[in-house]
């Protein structure tokens, strides 16, 4: 079931928002049975988004429910729960249980926590584990409690202690505990982060995980979309294929399904939507990153935007020659900017107060904060940060900064494929500015380098679906 794609049909957004505000469960993502009023955003949400363009699978329904319940009979506070941790105490090794886990340990920063919570997510229905999350002081009040009558929150008794500062390679590293030939042990490390030096990559060949799967404690540590990854291992293929007949609705659809703004979080969205945005016929996002490798002057960089804009026709144009007139797009429009720094904002802010725009549209220019920093060990920063993400995922068209997993989750929540800004590698501005998204998916950034044994892959079938990103040639992501 497909709705409006921006930019790639002719049809109106208006039947887009009407069949989402028609349905506030998302199309059976969401089970009616929570507390409304403990978390607003779950059943207000569909309210805001403004195109839906993929309805889950009857067999996703199916695992999600099944995953609920298995969540519920092993989560914390469960007789199983407290026999697996005791079984984890007492070392005996990778004795069966009936309850398997998998312990998210935070990494990076916000838009990477969502994307390997996605990840990790994927990887418990493929392989019918139970999700828990460490949860440090810095990721508390963000998101409300995704499951019904149980918790995801790791307890803090956990017998590993100092779960923050395991660091890269502890030595219960899978790569660690194979070079000594110690799989006895649990729990299990595993990096799955951008560091090839040190990620666990054979964590992606079929024959190891015939190994993890008798491991009854995981602990995951990654800042990546690893969906892609997973999808080309023929042990998960046909699964993948089964709960996302369109590839690129994984992170769309499970975003919507997982991630829930806390009330305090929410309070933040909605008030400033409708203090500056819900007049605006249109909304558009703008998210502009810069990384270390890639920093270049703001006047650079402003003027890429603009480069991108005539190109891809984003911006609403102005008239130079100081007339106002009126025509076909006299539309409200709202630029929504989300940059740690304000210099964007004030001289887009600026172009539209000197010139009108063409057509008479009405044009509008804000940003709800700026920062300065990234400072995600900040709780208040990161519900800021959170905030403005689903300020973006309520946008009508989106331009995201290239490599950005900011953008990479604001644009997976609202369904939208985004105009992506390349990035200005070794401090050079790209001779192209930007790029059309051919598919909403996330970009695994640093896909493993690793070559398996024993299982047939399908090249065809590969070759269509796990291609390289649009914004960044070593990473691969999903296509249809």
């Amino acid at each position: 079931m497909s709705f409006h794609i921006p930019g790639f049909t002719n049809a109106s957004h208006a039947s887009a928002t009407s069949a989402t505000k028609a349905d506030e469960l998302l199309g059976g993502l969401l089970l009616p049975s929570f507390d409304r009023n403990s978390c607003l955003s779950r059943y207000e949400s569909h309210q805001y988004y403004r195109f839906s363009p993929y309805a889950p699978s009857t067999y996703l329904l199916r695992k999600l429910r099944e995953y609920e319940a298995r969540h519920k009979k092993c989560a914390p506070g469960t007789p199983l729960y407290a026999k697996a941790v005791s079984q984890l105490r007492s070392g005996r090794g990778t004795e069966a249980m009936e309850c398997n886990y998998l312990v998210w340990l935070p990494y990076n920063g916000l838009g990477n926590r969502m994307l390997s919570l996605i990840s990790t997510f994927v990887y418990a229905l493929l392989t019918n584990r139970v999700v828990l999350l460490h949860s440090p002081a810095d990721f508390d009040d963000l998101f409300c409690e995704p499951f019904p009558d149980t918790t995801w929150v790791l307890p803090p008794d956990f017998p590993v202690e100092n779960l923050s500062q395991l660091g890269l390679s502890p030595d219960q590293s899978y790569r660690n505990l194979l070079d000594r030939k110690k799989m006895s042990n649990d729990p299990v490390f595993l990096n799955l982060g951008h560091e090839h030096k040190f990620m666990d990559k054979l964590f992606f060949c079929g024959d190891n995980q015939v190994v993890l799967d008798k491991v009854n404690w995981l602990l995951v540590f990654s800042d990546l979309y690893i969906v892609p990854t997973l999808y080309s291992m023929a042990r998960f293929r046909d699964e993948l294929r089964l709960m996302f007949p369109e590839k690129e609705s994984v992170a769309h659809l499970l975003g919507r399904y997982l991630f829930h703004p806390t009330n305090s979080v929410w309070g933040l969205i909605t008030r400033y939507y409708h203090s500056y945005l819900a007049q605006a016929e249109q909304i558009i996002g703008i998210q502009i990153r810069m990384f270390p490798f890639g920093t270049i002057p703001v006047d650079d960089m402003y003027n890429q935007i603009l480069s991108c804009s005539r190109q891809e026709h984003i911006l609403p144009t102005v008239e130079v020659n100081g007339t106002t007139s009126s025509g076909a797009d006299s539309k409200s429009k709202a630029i929504l900017i989300a940059s740690l720094y304000a210099d964007y904002y004030e001289r887009l802010r600026l172009t539209y107060y000197e010139h009108a725009a063409k057509g008479g549209a009405r044009v509008s220019v804000f940003q709800p904060s700026h920062e300065g920093v990234q400072a995600t060990e900040r709780r208040a920063h990161n519900q800021k940060a959170l905030s403005e993400i689903y300020l973006l995922g309520f946008s009508d068209a989106l331009l995201t900064s290239g490599m950005s997993t900011f953008g990479y989750v604001s644009s997976s929540l609202a369904g939208v494929r985004p105009t992506i800004l390349l990035t200005a590698h070794r401090h050079k501005v790209p001779a192209t500015p930007c790029v059309r998204a051919v598919s909403m998916e996330p970009c695994n950034l640093t896909p493993p380098r690793v070559r398996c044994t024993g299982y047939a892959e399908d090249k065809e079938d590969l070759a269509q679906h796990v291609k390289r990103c649009e914004d960044e040639p070593i990473g691969v992501k999903l296509f249809d």
